[in-house]
C-alpha cells in the first residue's frame, strides 16, 4: 500500500516497469478508422516508396515497431502481435492506422471458397497432357 492508502501493485512490475494497458496504444480505438479486415493470416507488407515513419509524429513507438518489423520481412498479423508482445486487438487497430496513412498494404489470403476445385485442377492438368 502506499502512502495514501491505495494499493498501485498492480500498475508496476519490478521487472517489467510501470504497466501500459492495451487501450493507451490505441487511444481508446479498438477498430480502425476505415475497418480494414484483418485476419490473423493477412500479410502486412510495408510500402516501397512511404515516408520514414519516425519522422511521423502522430505515430507511436509500436507503430514505427511494425513497420521495422514488416521492413525486414513481411509479417502476418499473428506474427506482429507475437514478436512485439501485444494483444491481436491492439496490433489489428495499429496495423489499420498505417493502411491509412500508406505505410503499409495488406495482402489477404484467398478464401477457401474461391480456390479452384480439385477437379477442375486435375481436368487442366489431363487435357495438357493429353497436347
Amino acid at each position: 500500500m502506499s502512502a495514501d492508502g491505495q494499493d498501485r501493485s498492480h500498475w508496476f512490475d519490478d521487472e517489467a516497469g510501470p504497466v501500459v494497458r492495451p487501450y493507451a496504444m490505441t487511444r481508446g480505438r479498438t477498430t480502425s478508422a476505415a475497418q480494414h479486415r484483418l485476419d490473423l493470416i493477412a500479410v502486412v507488407v510495408t510500402e516501397p516508396y512511404a515516408d520514414d515513419p519516425e519522422d511521423d509524429p502522430t505515430l507511436s513507438p509500436e507503430h514505427v515497431d511494425i513497420v521495422r518489423l514488416c521492413r525486414d520481412s513481411s509479417s502476418t498479423v499473428a506474427e506482429l502481435a507475437a514478436g512485439l508482445d501485444l494483444p491481436i486487438g491492439v496490433v489489428r487497430v495499429l496495423v489499420g492506422d498505417l493502411v491509412d496513412g500508406a505505410f503499409v498494404h495488406v495482402n489477404r489470403p484467398v478464401p477457401p471458397a474461391e480456390l479452384p476445385d480439385e477437379s477442375i485442377l486435375r481436368d487442366v492438368i489431363n487435357g495438357l497432357r493429353a497436347l
